[in-house]
Order: structure tokens, then sequence, then C-alpha cells
């Protein structure tokens, strides 16, 4: 009998499928279907198709089928009496997909980077909380009391940024500029290309930080700075003959690659950082008269130190000096915007005093908080150079030196009797140059003298020369003895000599005891 009925189980229900079977069980559910339709339409390929809002029973998803008898028992969990009247809408959507564009990273633009927006001026809160960023960073330098006091007749202090890391102030700006950015750009890196003060804090900085950072410059850049950049951990590339190519080109691998291009600029940001100087030297020197800052190329240590200094006390005089070549900011606040025809020199002693002009943001901030900008020669300069060399033992470039060479050449006369900073903020000056420099100061100076004489061609005639040189307790650097060029007279030569003194009075007292024995004498002028 059991032989039987498995048998006829077999050969009638054998071919019935299992929704089939469970059709006729008492837990039918009318929506199983739904399943397998969901399953065949996952398997198809999708199509941009949306189709909604279709009234009627509720269909399936099988082409040609009606859909099955429902057991009214079942429907007191779906509204029955709504489904019995077909008052139930349904929809029946297909989800489709496009062809998918693969994502890539967004295109930066060099000419704006992607910095906190520009600001009219700079708060003093912005200034407090860049000083409180920074300042396991970057170094809270000395601002001593300097030995040039006496000589100049006020209370001189010098403020010496050149003791940064990297010999500079641009340190401030740069650190807190970068700590500003974003995870996502500073993942990516920043480049810059110049060979300024300014690309070697970029390079320090960044890559203490762990931010990818190059550093395009021309082929012209000094050996020593390149070198330099390089020990600091930035990756440099030496591309184009002028400082143009250079920048030209990367601006054109930050576009392509997605890295932030960084120039000096009047960002809220990145004036904030460098007024942290200002709030620095009010806390080293109490009583403050006046504070002299460099004002040459762009103009934003001048600008946020002005703003902090004046919020703190509005009796302190702020005064800019820039280079008498290059005016820049004494034209542009006389025309009331900055100026867009400059002249730029491209020689090494004038790379961060004639360097890109400030922007708007500097030159407002310029004009209500700085109450004097002055003008210096390049003689002054070198010669405040030499200064700081011998009396502080401080090797500074033009940027560092303009400042204390307002000065020396009695361009603030007012400030006689006054306590007065100087701002000595960088100190980066290659061997080669810093040879011409001082040897040039020396001259102007009045202690490296150069003279002519005729002598005859007798035994011993140098040699009384020689002997009123060392009678006067002058150094004799150079000396060379012609006489195939002199035309007067057959036994005679011509003796050229360079000789260093002590200072003005010594060089006035060696030209009268030559004059005495030699009075056809012929003294070269500086």
């Amino acid at each position: 009998m059991n032989f039987a009925a498995q048998f006829l189980y077999s050969r009638v229900f054998k071919n019935r499928t299992p929704r089939e079977r469970f059709r006729e069980e008492e837990e039918y559910d009318p929506f199983w279907q739904r399943d397998e339709c969901i399953v065949r339409k996952l398997d198809a390929p999708a199509h941009c198709e949306l189709r909604c809002c279709k009234e009627g029973p509720v269909g399936n998803g099988l082409i040609g089928q009606r859909p099955p008898t429902i057991n009214p028992e079942r429907l007191k969990d779906f509204g029955e009496e709504d489904y019995l009247n077909g008052g139930v809408k349904t929809w029946e959507m297909k989800i489709i997909s496009h062809n998918e564009e693969l994502l890539r990273d967004p295109v930066v633009r060099p000419e704006r980077s992607s910095l906190p927006a520009y600001n009219k001026f700079i708060r003093f809160e912005d200034i407090s909380a860049a000083a409180f960023k920074i300042q396991c960073g970057v170094q809270k330098t000395p601002c001593t009391y300097s030995r040039l006091s006496k000589q100049y007749g006020m209370d001189i202090y010098l403020k010496k940024e050149f003791l940064q890391y990297t010999g500079s102030v641009k340190e401030r700006g740069v650190l807190y500029l970068l700590m500003s950015l974003q995870q996502d750009q500073q993942r990516k890196g920043v480049i810059v290309a110049s060979d300024t003060n300014f690309s070697m804090a970029v390079a320090y900085h960044a890559s203490e930080h762990q931010i990818p950072v190059f550093v395009i410059m021309s082929t012209s850049t000094l050996p020593a700075r390149v070198k330099m950049c390089r020990e600091y951990g930035a990756m440099v590339i030496s591309y184009g003959s002028t400082a143009r190519d250079a920048q030209m080109h990367a601006k054109r691998l930050a576009q392509e690659n997605g890295y932030l291009y960084l120039e000096e600029e009047d960002s809220s940001v990145y004036l904030s950082g460098l007024g942290t100087m200002g709030l620095e030297i009010y806390e080293q020197v109490p009583k403050l008269d006046a504070v002299i800052f460099p004002a040459g190329a762009h103009c934003g240590l001048l600008a946020g130190s002005a703003a902090a200094l004046k919020h703190l006390n509005e009796h302190i005089s702020v005064i800019g000096v820039e280079s008498e070549s290059f005016p820049v900011l004494q034209q542009s606040l006389k025309i009331g915007h900055p100026v867009e025809d400059q002249t730029r020199s491209n020689h090494q002693f004038y790379r961060d005093v004639s360097g890109p002009c400030f922007g708007t943001n500097s030159l407002q901030l310029t004009g209500k908080f700085v109450d004097k900008v002055v003008t210096v020669r390049e003689e002054d300069i070198l010669i405040a150079m030499l200064r700081l060399l011998e009396y502080e033992r401080a090797t500074v470039d033009a940027e560092g030196s303009i400042g204390l060479a307002a000065l020396v050449t009695g361009k603030l006369p007012e400030l006689k009797g006054k306590r007065v900073a100087v701002a000595v903020c960088s100190g980066n000056l290659e061997l080669s140059l810093m040879r011409q420099c001082i040897d040039r100061a020396l001259t102007l100076d009045n202690r490296v003298c150069k003279f002519s004489i005729l002598i005859s061609d007798c035994p011993g005639d140098i040699s009384k020369l020689l002997a009123i040189l060392a009678r006067e307790e002058t150094r004799v650097l150079d000396i060379k003895q012609e006489h195939m060029y002199v035309a007067s007279d057959l036994f005679t030569s011509e003796v050229t000599c360079i000789v260093e003194t002590r200072d003005k009075i010594h060089t006035a007292q060696l030209r009268n005891a030559l004059l005495d024995c030699y009075p056809m004498m012929t003294w070269m002028e500086r």
C-alpha cells in the first residue's frame, strides 16, 4: 500500500514546482511570486526607464500570466476592502544604470589657492590665533639692545629674525599658511616657483609636516640655494632661464597634478602669520616709541605687524623702509592702488627687496597703520650690512639690513633719543656675494683707499713708499708697478696701491702724509 502511494505521488506531483505545491497549502502568501520576479530583474540588464503610478491589481512581473486568486482570509493585513474594490495604487519601477564615469581628483587652479577668503582688514584675534598655533614651529627670536645705540644717539633694539631655521621671518607666514590647508590638499602637495626666502621656508616647513613639496627654480639660480632647498626636503626642479619660465612651469604642473601653487599673497592667513613678529616685539621691548620694518617687494611683514602694534598701542610709530631704486610702496600709496608696471632687478642682491608687488589688502593695511615710508640708497644698505657684521656679528642680506640703513643714512632724525626696534628679518647671503658686499661697503665707508703715484726708477723708491704706509699704520691690500704705460718720463714708473684704514679720520691723515711726499699723487675717489 505504501509502495502504491509513493508511486502515485511521484507520477502526479513530480513535475509540479515548489510554488504550485505551496499554493494549495494553508500558509500560502500571494506575494511570494514577487521574490522570483526580483531575482529575474536583477539578472537582466538594466536600462534607463521609469514607470510609475499604474492603477489596477497588483502585477507580479510575469508577462502574459493572470495574477492568482488571493484567499480573502489573507487580505486582512493588506486592506482587503481597498484591494477588492480596486482602490489600491501600485508603483512599478525599473532601475537603469548609465555608463559610469571614472571619478577624478578636482583640478586645482594655480592662479587661486584654496585658502580662506581674503579679508579687507585682518583682526587682532587672527594674529593672536596665529601666534598660538605656530609657537611650537618657529623660534621666538631675541630682541636685544644694540651697541650701535651710542653711535646714532638712540636706544636701538634689534629683532633678530635671521636666527630662524631658514634664516628668514617668512617662516611665520608660511607655517601658518600650511597649517591652514585642508588635509586633502596637504596630502596632494604644494609647489612654489622662486629662489627667495619664501620658497626656502615652504621647503622646510612642508617637509616637517609631511607635505609633498616641489620647488621650481631657473637655471640661473645659485647652486648654494638649490642645495639648501634640497637639504630642507623639497624636490627641486631646474627649468627655464628666467624666473618667469619657472613660474609658468610650476603653474602647469600644479594644474596637471592637483598641487597647490603657493606664492606670496596678501591673504589674511599669511599676513596674520607675519604679524606675530609685531606681538613679540611689543612683548620683548617695553615703552617702545617706533618700530622699523622693511617695506620692499611684498610688504606683508610691514602690514601684518603694523596692525598688531597699532592695536596694542596706537602711539607707537611704525615706519617702512624700501630701496630708492624700487620705491613701489611709495608710488602705490600716492595713486591709491598697487603699481602695475614694476621695475625689478635680476641681481641676487635685490632678490627679496624687489620681488613681486603686494596686493590690495597689504596696501590698505599699510595706508591705515603705517606712519611713514622712507627710501634708502644701495650704498646705505651696504654700510648697514657692514655695521651689523662688525658690531653685532650678524651676517645679513639686503632685506635684513634695509631697516637699519634708514638710521645709518640719517633719514629719521625725529627718532633721536627715543627707543626704536629694528626688524633684522633675513640672513640668507651667499658667500660669494657677501665678499663683494663687504669690499664695496669698506670702500663706501672710506676705509679702503686707492691711489697712484709716480716715482723714479731707482732702487729703494718703493721701499720709501712702503715705509710711509707703515708709519701711518695702514694695511696694504694690493700694490702694482707699471713701466710701459708711463709716457711722461722714460725713467719713472707708476705705482698703484690699495690700502685699508681704520676710519675716515685715519684716511684723511694718510692722504695728507702722501701729498707731502708725492705732490703729483692721484687719489681715486669712490
